[in-house]
């Protein structure tokens, strides 16, 4: 049997595929980060395997993670969101789906991409962490805090150090695979 990161639930299938399949694996593409981002921000408060089992709604509630049509919704769309069993109903999170998606194409537009953007922020290249138990894993670390800020900043909500932290994490950015895990 495989040894995986102590965090991970393994009698739930969709948990072992995210965490072999994706959680630490370099992302580069902008339309996948935004929908991390978004992801990310609406598990606040909840477990991530909540937010994977709403996924594939989540997708197509929010138009394939079309970033410029995200931006451009509206009351009526924001209505239909927030009546979708779906997706997690909560009146901030939805907006600020809307919100992070404008500023989203800003970033685009001020770095020729997110990805490069935020990228940017690790010398484009993965910081991999070593640690044995991941009960030792910080919540948040200068690199979030910095993220976090300059998001804050520029008008972004639920991008939280401890929300960016795990953005980090699941987009490849940070790797935090458990040593001893087949997937460090």
């Amino acid at each position: 049997m495989l040894k995986r990161c102590g965090w991970l639930d393994l009698s739930s299938e969709i948990y072992v595929k995210y965490h072999d399949e994706e959680w630490g694996k370099p992302i580069f593409d902008d339309r996948k980060l935004f929908e991390f981002l978004i992801l990310e921000g609406h598990q606040a408060g909840l477990s991530w395997l909540t937010i994977l089992r709403k996924r594939e709604t989540y997708r197509l509630a929010f138009d394939c993670w079309d970033i410029a049509k995200i931006a451009q919704y509206n009351n009526l769309k924001f209505l239909e969101l927030l009546n979708n069993s779906g997706v997690i109903r909560n009146k901030l999170k939805i907006k600020s789906a809307i919100r992070n998606a404008g500023i989203f194409l800003e970033i685009q537009k001020e770095f020729g991409s997110f990805s490069k953007y935020l990228w940017g922020f690790v010398d484009h290249k993965p910081i991999i962490n070593h640690f044995k138990d991941w009960q030792d894993i910080p919540v948040t670390t200068d690199l979030s805090d910095r993220i976090s800020q300059d998001l804050k900043k520029r008008g972004m909500t639920f991008v939280g150090s401890t929300i960016i932290y795990a953005f980090l994490q699941a987009v490849g950015l940070v790797n935090n695979h458990e040593e001893g895990c087949f997937m460090k």
